[in-house]
């Protein structure tokens, strides 16, 4: 573990700078809250920079990079990954859904702004995300972050963590909701970084295969989180899994087996990164930053 610990740590490093860059970006792209309508781009800028890991655009630009990428594109895409991603903790917070008060120690939005704004901000988020995918364009890009965002991805894993809510479920429920509502967009974040950066059919199902295995592993690790860290910790409401009865793996497997499948996920994923002959170190070290995480 000591070991892994020293990898998360140049994650981090990495993590921190990349945010810095996608920040900028962020702030670019972002409509000013002075446009009409005001309060709906304030709404949207709020959540945006709401403070977080960064992980999808690190991922983005970790695989473009990978892969030799050229070109300004791939801020485009690291800043659509973050919007989509934003977008659906928006949503996801909203009272419909799990009714959250708070998303990385500060208000959720539509405690910030009232719920019909919420709503609207994480659509515009939404449709902007694929308006700057659109300037990149790669259509095969657009294709697979929307096919792994919609129906058979995370919004798909969304809709049947809602549906499985205070229900017996079994471990193939639970690998299908976290596939689905986790490691789909982490998975897309790789993929579309790869694509731009012209990667191989050969190197894409390698990032493929890394990005289902740390976005499974991920969700896990989240799993445990709400169990044993509290609200501060987390800068979320803790224990909220259990409150409303949701399908997860400690809820079937208990910590301890959780903690081993999430041990093994790492390895799959450092295995799928022994398929490419590159340099890989920092993806190796975000894999270790996301099994070692402690918020």
């Amino acid at each position: 573990m000591e070991s892994l610990e020293k990898e998360a740590l140049l994650a981090q490093d990495y993590l921190s700078r990349i945010s810095e860059e996608a920040e900028r970006k962020f702030d670019e792209y972002l409509p000013s809250p002075k446009d009409r309508p005001c309060r709906l781009h304030e709404a949207m800028r709020y959540s945006m920079f709401a403070g977080g890991k960064r992980l999808r655009p690190a991922l983005v630009k970790a695989s473009f990079d990978l892969f030799k990428g050229k070109g300004e594109s791939v801020y485009l895409a690291m800043s659509a990954l973050e919007m989509l991603h934003t977008f659906s903790l928006i949503h996801d917070d909203l009272p419909c859904v799990d009714n959250d008060d708070y998303r990385r120690g500060k208000l959720t939005s539509h405690k910030q702004f009232g719920e019909a704004t919420a709503v609207m901000a994480g659509d515009a988020l939404c449709v902007l995300a694929f308006e700057l995918m659109g300037k990149t364009g790669n259509a095969k890009a657009i294709e697979v972050l929307a096919h792994l965002l919609g129906t058979f991805g995370m919004i798909g894993g969304e809709m049947t963590d809602i549906e499985c809510e205070g229900k017996p479920v079994d471990l193939e429920i639970v690998d299908y909701i976290h596939y689905h509502k986790t490691a789909a967009l982490i998975e897309a974040a790789l993929k579309v970084g790869a694509l731009l950066a012209g990667a191989s059919d050969k190197e894409i199902e390698a990032i493929q295969n890394y990005g289902r295995a740390i976005g499974l592993a991920f969700q896990i690790v989240d799993d445990i989180l709400d169990i044993v860290s509290t609200t501060e910790e987390l800068g979320k409401d803790a224990g909220s899994d259990i409150e409303k009865g949701k399908a997860t793996y400690p809820s079937i497997l208990g910590l301890e087996k959780s903690r081993t499948r999430a041990m093994e996920l790492y390895e799959e994923s450092i295995k799928a990164l022994d398929a490419l002959e590159m340099d890989t170190g920092i993806l190796r070290s975000i894999a270790a930053f996301i099994i070692t995480r402690v918020k």
